[in-house]
């Protein structure tokens, strides 16, 4: 990627990350009722499908350019909808096209987390230096390669909640990359390049990287993530006996085929395994002088941070049936999860999910509890044309994601944009 669009990513993506947060923390649902969709004499899935083509539009004449697509998948306690916005002879998006879920996953690493701790295998509550239970082995290495600042002082907990001050390797500068993150620097070098957590720790350790003490403030970071998928690895080798790997835990228990609910979802690590399967949608990233589109990938950086691949379907079964304690974590799990914004955020009328941005797509997963109702969005395009660095067209699309979600559900009755 250019140079622009990292340091775009620097001070756009933490931004609203934080913001989503805040919100959602402040933010309370409005108390409504569910409007029976028989007694309307226009097909429901119509209503939506004109909705989405409306933001779709506004979008198209903000930007002054194509929007590829813009594709919305709803679920009601009465129907399931899918629409997919395109344009004049452009084929729609399906609800089974595969696409880079990003951030997405760090809702699953959340999940993965909660679920060791009901087993009794971790502590979530508990400092990463701490014995795995029934184990002399430490949820991170006590090695000299891994004493990062404030190591001793970080809790689990604080890595899912953003709260643990680990500087972010991946979307901040890092000293020695010309103002690049370490990762966008190592890639652009080598595309092919094989990243670890480790590596990526020893920049925190070379350069005493940090934010703050953790605890005492809030800053988005993919690599506390990282080490959260470092330490999945760990626990669920040490209770095995073998190598395990991030997604060998995923797919074993929380959505392979012998997870309580099976969905589509992949999690590759090795730089090699860069295939985003068919059916697909690629992500397009579009400057002033270029376009770039992103379909394969090395995505051995973002392990548990953002290297999922999955479909808009998919990402509505786990998070509905997650949400509504159907799935792997008990009620009062959830609850926590909910309540202490573990892996996710609140949104006012649309819940509590989590939304994704990499290499051209963004993606928005919301679950309402109050209304039982779930809303997928996905946009596969960037746009950089527009404002400083390309900030005002980039929040453009951005924000699509979420006006696309309300307004699905305002064409089925339900509460919108606030």
């Amino acid at each position: 990627m250019t140079k622009p669009l990292h340091r775009l990513r620097i001070r756009i993506y933490t931004a609203l990350w934080r913001a989503y947060l805040i919100g959602g923390l402040a933010g309370l649902l409005l108390d409504c009722s569910v409007i029976h969709l028989e007694d309307h004499p226009a097909p429901s899935r119509q209503k939506v499908q004109q909705a989405v083509d409306q933001v779709r539009a506004d979008l198209e004449h903000e930007l002054g350019n194509p929007v590829p697509s813009l594709n919305v998948l709803i679920q009601t306690p009465t129907e399931k909808i899918f629409v997919s916005s395109v344009g004049s002879g452009t084929t729609p998006v399906t609800e089974t096209a595969n696409f880079r879920i990003a951030s997405n996953t760090k809702h699953f690493t959340a999940t993965a987390i909660l679920n060791m701790h009901e087993d009794g295998w971790l502590n979530y509550k508990a400092h990463i230096t701490d014995l795995i239970p029934g184990t002399t082995t430490p949820y991170v290495p006590n090695t000299p390669q891994w004493d990062f600042p404030y190591k001793n002082d970080i809790t689990i907990e604080q890595l899912l909640q953003h709260r643990a001050g680990v500087f972010d390797v991946d979307n901040d500068p890092v000293p020695g990359f010309n103002g690049l993150s370490y990762t966008e620097a190592t890639q652009t070098a080598d595309p092919t390049h094989q990243f670890t957590t480790e590596e990526m720790v020893h920049q925190l350790i070379l350069n005493q990287l940090s934010y703050w003490a953790p605890g005492t403030g809030y800053h988005y970071s993919n690599t506390g993530y990282s080490i959260l998928g470092q330490i999945i690895e760990r626990v669920y080798s040490a209770k095995t006996g073998r190598i395990k790997t991030y997604n060998d835990y995923l797919q074993d228990y929380v959505v392979g085929p012998t997870a309580p609910v099976p969905v589509a979802l992949y999690f590759p690590a090795r730089a090699d395994d860069t295939v985003l399967p068919s059916p697909r949608v690629v992500g397009t990233v579009r400057y002033p002088t270029q376009t770039i589109t992103y379909g394969d990938y090395n995505m051995s950086a973002q392990i548990a941070e953002g290297n999922g691949i999955g479909t808009m379907a998919a990402l509505n079964t786990y998070l509905r049936s997650l949400m509504k304690s159907q799935n792997v974590l008990m009620p009062q799990t959830v609850k926590v999860m909910q309540t202490d914004d573990l892996g996710g955020f609140f949104v006012k009328n649309l819940g509590y999910g989590k939304n994704g941005a990499r290499i051209g797509n963004l993606s928005l997963m919301m679950y309402d509890p109050l209304t039982d109702v779930s809303v997928v969005t996905y946009l596969p395009l960037w746009d950089y044309t527009q404002g400083p660095e390309g900030a005002t067209s980039f929040l453009k699309c951005f924000h699509a994601i979420t006006d696309a979600a309300y307004a699905a559900r305002t064409a089925l009755g339900y509460p919108g944009k606030p």
